[in-house]
This record gives structure tokens, sequence and C-alpha cells, in this order.
């Protein structure tokens, strides 16, 4: 078994960035959904299930940094936050925290292409949150995904998955961070450790998909089929959960690198 992709989504929500390499640690992939947008009124955040042509901005993260791109918008260059910039109490799912605000320059260049008013915020490393109630450790923590650091899928799955459709679906309609090609489908649903490199990772708990995945990363359209959950929902549901993926943490830090070898433990 081998890593066969690498992706990070700098901004919550947005366009995925295709990696060759990238340092992995404590938040997962370094720069992975450090940004997010937030409601301008209440704080709230904002993702393709409500806005789908979020699908549609692209953020490229250099060491803190970000490139903007949207359809219709000038590119705009954000740095990350000084350490004493204002902060705003903003929500995700049950988490209420406090992290800084991007600034006004940024948040006029997101609302006037939304439409909506809405401030960017950023995750630094010491007000990321702690995992899901009964997963991980003390020392786990988050930026802005759902819920965990990382997300892996197997590549057989997909496959699996595409068969019993009858045509293919394009496997960042699922997010992940990590892909792993060698492996039967849904072989990950049963390990409890593994080692890509030099990192070792524990193996949390199931991925539980939602109508996200039903949003064409490409076009931003639905499927009016509601593919891939209405096939998922006839061999992936679980206690009226519909389950694809692994969600990850990390043990320690290093780098991964396409192509590395997957060895569970």
């Amino acid at each position: 078994m081998f890593l066969s992709k690498l992706y990070r989504y700098p901004v919550k929500s947005g366009r995925a960035q295709c990696l060759q390499a990238s340092p992995v640690g404590l938040l997962g992939l370094e720069g992975d959904r450090r940004w997010m947008l937030v409601e301008e009124e209440n704080g709230r955040f904002l993702t393709q299930r409500a806005w789908p042509q979020l699908g549609q901005l692209e953020a490229v993260e250099s060491r803190g940094a970000l490139l903007l791109r949207a359809p219709g918008q000038v590119p705009l260059n954000v740095v990350a936050p000084a350490e004493d910039a204002p902060l705003r109490g903003v929500t995700l799912w049950r988490d209420t925290l406090r992290v800084p605000d991007a600034g006004d320059e940024v948040a006029g260049w997101l609302s006037g292409w939304l439409g909506k008013p809405v401030r960017l915020v950023y995750c630094p490393q010491q007000r990321a949150r702690y995992l899901p109630n009964g997963y991980g450790t003390d020392r786990d923590r988050a930026a802005f995904p759902d819920g965990f650091p990382l997300l892996l899928i197997g590549q057989g799955s997909l496959d699996e998955l595409d068969r019993r459709i009858g045509r293919p679906m394009d496997m960042l309609r699922f997010r992940p961070n990590l892909v792993v090609q060698g492996a039967e489908a849904f072989a990950e649903d049963g390990w409890k450790r593994i080692r890509i490199g030099t990192v070792e990772f524990r193996v949390l708990k199931p991925s539980v998909r939602c109508i996200f995945t039903t949003i064409d990363p490409a076009t931003g359209e639905r499927s009016p089929e509601r593919e891939p959950m209405t096939t998922l929902r006839t061999f992936r549901e679980k206690e009226g959960d519909i389950l694809f993926g692994q969600n990850l943490a990390a043990d320690g830090s290093g780098h991964l690198e396409v192509g590395m070898k997957v060895q569970v433990l």
C-alpha cells in the first residue's frame, strides 16, 4: 500500500490544493483549514452545504499567507493576522471560540463576491479546538475541519462505490487529506494505527457523510440523483449515519510525500 494523493484545503469549504509533499503534525497537514468564512453578523461558519460557490474559491497557502482567487474577482493576497489582531467570536458546529479576524480588505472582497456580509478568520495553533468528546487525547487539536485533523480514504473504497453507482465519482467530493492505494475496498474500516513514512497515525472514527458529497467539486452543481449518498445509503449506513473514510490524528510530526509506503500497525 502507498500514499497516492495528498490534499489540503487552506480555506474551509474552498477548493482543494493537490500536494506532492507536506509537513504533518498536531493540526494535520501544514496549512490545512486554518482559514474560515463566517457570517459578519453572528460569526456562524459558512460551507458549501449552503454556499456551493465556495468550491470555486481558490486559496494557495504559503508560510501562513494566502493568495485568493475567485470567479470575477481580482486576486488578493492575505497575510495571516498578527498576534495582537482583533479577535472575533465564531461558531463551528457546537464549538465556540475566539480567533483573529483577517481584516476589512479581504472581508470586503469576499462579501462582494458572495453577495453576503462575511469575515475571514484564522486559527493559530494556540487557539485550535479540542476534538469531539470521547475521541483522541487531551493533546489532540484541530483548526477548522468539521471535527478531526485528518481524513483518509482508500482508493479501493471509491472504486467499489463507483462500480455500484455505475460511473466515476471525483474523490474530492469527499474532501480527503490522504488517499491510500493498494488496499481492498473499505480495508481502512479495520485499521487502528498506521505508519506513513516515519509518522504514526491513530484511526479515531469513521467519517459521517452528508449532502456536501452531492456537490460536483468542478462545477458546484448538486447531483439530481443525490449521488453518491443514494448509493452509499444502500450499503454504508449504520445507525442512521452514512460512513465513508476514516478520521485520523498524527502522533508527533514529520513529512509526508506521495508514493510513501503505508503500513498497518
